[in-house]
């Protein structure tokens, strides 16, 4: 699920019996702010792998830069985990291990999701690869109020731009991740753009992720907006200009199948340029793929 842009992005398999059925019909099957869920199949043919964005967190409500900032979900937010859990239910999926990021609001759209599929005891890797994009200076602070005072050209450019970052984060800043212990080791960003995000998170896609798909384990990832964003990016080829108008909705599962080629096969239903589809009702989902567009505008 997307952070909730925790998105569920973020792969979401089938059910045994109707894996058999899909081989026999499908020859070329081929994989997840608010945290956001994808779940992940073997190939070939490959099971559906759907990516989750986490679901609403506190600063999502309140509209401000959340980044690496560990703030919790809203009831709202529980909800969309849940519900997205209980959709992937609907659909049989059986997953055999998860990944998400170190932020809580991820964490427990992971859990929850999980607890609807009846699925608690799966194996869960927690990477700080997935952690939402680092939002430097701006952490904390109010989209729309940002985008009065600098312009909504200008936020919307380091919202959604896909190599300008924003101004970096000083040490002395409120919110600076130094002195936290889950990223000992780390070396730490002061800020991110979309390209630099996608250089943490595509090594852990290539390095661990694609090569479990591959050995034919079904995965869920629950991570957030942006690195979801740079993780489907990457799989659909999509371009360093189209990727500036593509938003993903917090808390919706998000499920890709891939050939034996580990080439995406385009969903029916999905909404371009994406070739994974999103779980739910159709019109619900672009309302709130609105909503994500809607925060960087001023207030009027």
């Amino acid at each position: 699920m997307r952070e909730l842009s925790c998105t569920w992005a973020r792969h979401l398999p089938v059910a045994r019996a109707r894996e058999a059925k899909l081989r026999t019909r499908m020859p070329h099957w081929a994989r997840g702010g608010t945290p956001h869920l994808t779940p992940t199949y073997a190939h070939p043919p490959s099971p559906p792998r759907p990516h989750t964005p986490c679901s609403q967190s506190t600063w999502n409500l309140e509209n401000r830069f959340t980044g690496w900032v560990d703030v919790p979900l809203t009831e709202t937010g529980e909800e969309e985990a849940r519900r997205g859990g209980r959709a992937l239910k609907a659909e049989g999926f059986q997953f055999d291990m998860a990944y998400t990021s170190v932020l809580k609001r991820a964490i427990k759209t992971c859990w929850l999701a999980m607890e609807e599929l009846d699925q608690m005891w799966l194996p869960v890797t927690n990477d700080w690869r997935l952690n939402e994009r680092h939002y430097g200076a701006l952490s904390g602070l109010n989209k729309a109020e940002t985008a009065a005072k600098h312009g909504e050209a200008k936020v919307t450019l380091w919202r959604r731009s896909y190599d300008v970052p924003p101004p970096d984060m000083d040490p002395s800043h409120e919110f600076y991740p130094g002195k936290d212990r889950r990223y000992a080791g780390v070396a730490l960003p002061a800020t991110e753009s979309l390209a630099t995000t996608g250089d943490r998170v595509l090594p852990l896609w290539n390095g661990t992720l694609k090569p479990l798909i591959q050995s034919g384990k079904r995965l869920v990832i629950v991570a957030h907006g942006n690195s979801l964003r740079a993780l489907v990016k990457h799989i659909d080829g999509i371009s360093n200009d189209a990727i500036t108008g593509l938003n993903i909705p917090t808390g919706v599962p998000l499920v890709y199948q891939f050939n034996a080629a580990f080439k995406p096969i385009p969903q029916p239903g999905a909404i371009g340029p994406l070739s994974g589809r999103y779980v739910g009702d159709r019109e619900a989902i672009l309302r709130e793929v609105q909503k994500v567009a809607d925060q960087s505008k001023a207030k009027k």
